[in-house]
């Protein structure tokens, strides 16, 4: 009966958490809309919302109604799909893996999105085509580390084998976008090329969210229905197919699934990195190992935490940073941080 009370009391305690931090990320989006170069004063803002409801007419300037609906809109709307994205990922693939210094690009998906950016961005391809050349070869990429895992791996070390895979055509997808940086014009196609890799959501429009949210429901929906399996992979393969769990098909779908979001943010976004490293260790603070809770909390944490690096990147210099260094000057000296914490070891 004790053991029971305390259950349902540690139950509630992790649904205010949840509760907490959704109030939180709320907090984060308004005050984004108030951050740039172009000021909304608060008293706009509450009035484009209450508008928005039909409860006040709409008593606009022209100039602000398109910056809030154009421009902050779909970035901010971009930015935290993004971030949960990549945090979803992330923390499924650390319990897939069973390692906590694995990230959503450990199979190859960011280096093969990148490389397939950086031939449409070489070519002149448009927007939508850059995109779905990076999200093609996105996916191209892990199949390949899947593929050749299957080839090379012995039936009791495929984790292992497919870490080291994924590590190796990482690298040879990273070389192929170093060829491509190197035979590019210096003076057009370089920059570009360079921009993107390092990540920004500064061309984040409305259909971009459309692009984002479509590989987020296909791949996140399959992942909530299945979190309580991936809590049985904490343990070994045999032990979890003793309890009746298919564990080689479940880490596949859970590679799938977890491509299909990566490849989509990178697709949109650019090389973002680090957010898939650390959020999942920060929420497992806070809501502890248990997938139920552990996967809508890091979303909520993942698109809060990049949404806030976003506002730094479009507010504190004149001139925009890309995300890409600003996630790696924070997660770094973080990361360090948590790693001198779990040092007796990982939850």
């Amino acid at each position: 009966m004790l053991k029971a009370l305390c259950h349902e009391k540690d139950k509630r305690n992790i649904r205010l958490r949840i509760v907490l931090l959704s109030t939180f990320a709320s907090i984060v989006i308004l005050f984004s809309f108030l951050v740039g170069r172009y000021a909304i004063t608060l008293t706009q803002l509450g009035n484009i919302l209450l508008s928005s409801l039909g409860i006040v007419p709409a008593d606009l300037p022209e100039n602000v109604a398109t910056v809030f609906y154009k421009i902050r809109l779909p970035r901010i709307i971009s930015a935290f799909l993004a971030g949960g994205g990549l945090a979803l990922a992330g923390t499924v693939y650390q319990g897939v893996f069973r390692n906590p210094m694995v990230s959503p690009d450990i199979l190859g998906a960011t280096a093969g999105a990148g490389l397939g950016a950086a031939i449409g961005l070489l070519f002149s391809f448009n927007d939508l085509q850059i995109q779905i050349m990076s999200f093609v070869f996105g996916i191209l990429a892990v199949a390949l580390t899947y593929s050749v895992c299957l080839c090379v791996s012995k039936r009791n070390n495929m984790v292992l084998t497919l870490v080291l895979t994924g590590m190796v055509v990482s690298a040879l997808f990273q070389a192929g976008i170093s060829l491509i940086k190197f035979t590019a014009d210096p003076y057009s196609k370089l920059p570009a090329i360079t921009f993107w890799l390092m990540g920004s959501m500064a061309s984040a429009t409305i259909k971009d969210i459309g692009v984002l949210l479509m590989p987020l429901l296909i791949g996140g929906i399959p992942l909530f229905l299945l979190r309580w399996r991936i809590n049985l992979l904490a343990f070994s393969d045999e032990e979890a197919q003793s309890m009746g769990v298919n564990t080689k098909r479940l880490r596949l779908i859970v590679i799938i699934c977890s491509t299909l979001i990566t490849a989509a943010v990178v697709s949109v976004g650019g090389i973002i990195g680090w957010v898939g490293l650390i959020i999942p260790h920060l929420t497992r603070i806070i809501t502890g190992p248990n997938y139920k809770a552990l996967l809508p909390a890091s979303i909520i944490m993942g698109g809060t935490y990049l949404l806030l690096v976003d506002d730094l990147a479009r507010g504190m210099l004149a001139m925009e940073i890309p995300l890409g260094i600003l996630t790696a000057l924070i997660g770094a000296p973080f990361f360090i941080y948590l790693m001198y914490k779990g040092r007796n070891g990982w939850s």
